[in-house]
């Protein structure tokens, strides 16, 4: 068994921003786990075209600026270069290709046993696995009868092989728009949502929104409950609405079932489709800890800005609103990251 005095399950952007400030917390044995087979998390199996919304001065980990003009909003290889080189210079021992398989609080230890057998132990655990390995797919009529492709986005990488095709995008948030406004210069392409889709400003009054949001101290208010009922908006400088509008992608209310070639949509209507692609997010969930003590019977966690409330040492880093707005971004992680780390060490 190897010894550590903290283990950070996850190399992702949480993960590696947790083991870059561990040692400030008083952790010099960090050793970080992960199933991939580099850092990075899921950053390098997201959409090829993805463009953050946030500029690069406001998409940096704790200590190493993103590299390049500050005022660009970077496209992914640019983000899964920036997490390599970031992961190289940890002071952590990172081990690839080690997935985790139960967390289990054994004679005021924390043991990770790995998927292939091998065991960890340490004082501190941090999981910073995110959701992303769980896309959610909504239970929508008639779904076993359709005979075209139903696909999550987590699947969708570039609009080639949909060439020709009639498509719905499922979704009204930031990847639907993206994924439909490309999707349209090659297919027959419609947005189908529950709601109208919410526009954005991105520059208001010649300033980036994140400009505005530390400011206005939002991006960092310990509002999470407020901040988790307000509808998602669409943040856009104008470039992806015109695209949809130049391709002629329009918006219609939620299908209401599938058929066995295409969907019915809410006013009645049949049309055949080819392809619906589900831009519907996706849930946290986290089975290696279901041993842990540290999720309640519907499998959340429980926890108080990211420290656990039932068990000693560990700590969740990179929930969405965990502790503010910008809890799940490149920018807000380190900030949760250092709330966690100084709870874990002062038990």
């Amino acid at each position: 068994m190897e010894h550590a005095d903290l283990i950070v399950i996850g190399a992702g952007q949480s993960g590696l921003a947790t083991a870059a400030l561990a040692p400030r917390h008083g952790f010099t044995r960090i050793l970080v786990l992960d199933a991939a087979k580099e850092a990075g998390g899921s950053w390098p199996r997201y959409y090829d075209s993805l463009t953050l919304f946030s500029p690069a001065r406001y998409s940096s980990l704790p200590g190493m600026r993103f590299p390049g003009d500050p005022d660009r909003y970077p496209r992914r290889d640019e983000v899964v270069d920036y997490l390599r080189d970031y992961a190289a210079r940890l002071p952590a021992d990172i081990r690839t290709t080690t997935s985790a398989a139960s967390v289990t609080h054994q004679d005021g230890a924390w043991v990770v046993l790995a998927g292939d057998g091998r065991k960890f132990m340490a004082g501190a655990v941090v999981a910073a696995t995110g959701d992303y390995g769980t896309p959610f797919t909504p239970n929508l009529p008639g779904h076993q009868d359709f005979g075209g492709q139903v696909l999550h986005a987590a699947g969708y990488r570039s609009p080639d092989a949909f060439a020709g095709q009639r498509v719905v995008v499922v979704g009204a948030g930031n990847s639907a728009i993206q994924i439909a406004a490309e999707l349209g210069s090659v297919a027959d392409t419609t947005l189908a949502s529950r709601r109208p889709i919410g526009w954005m400003p991105q520059r208001p009054l010649g300033r980036d929104l994140h400009w505005w949001l530390g400011r206005s101290r939002l991006d960092v208010a310990p509002i999470r409950r407020l901040l988790a009922k307000v509808p998602v908006s669409v943040i856009d400088d104008g470039h992806y609405r015109a695209a949809l509008e130049r391709h002629g992608v329009g918006r219609r209310d939620m299908f209401t079932r599938f058929t066995n070639e295409g969907v019915v949509w809410a006013d009645g209507t049949k049309e055949a489709v080819d392809t619906v692609l589900l831009a519907t997010g996706y849930r946290l969930a986290f089975p290696y800890l279901n041993e842990s003590g540290a999720l309640g019977p519907d499998g959340a966690p429980l926890h108080r800005g990211g420290i656990a409330t039932t068990v000693p040492g560990f700590g969740f880093v990179g929930m969405e609103f965990q502790r503010s707005f910008s809890s799940k971004t490149l920018r807000g992680v380190g900030r949760d990251a250092g709330h966690v780390l100084s709870g874990l060490r002062k038990r």
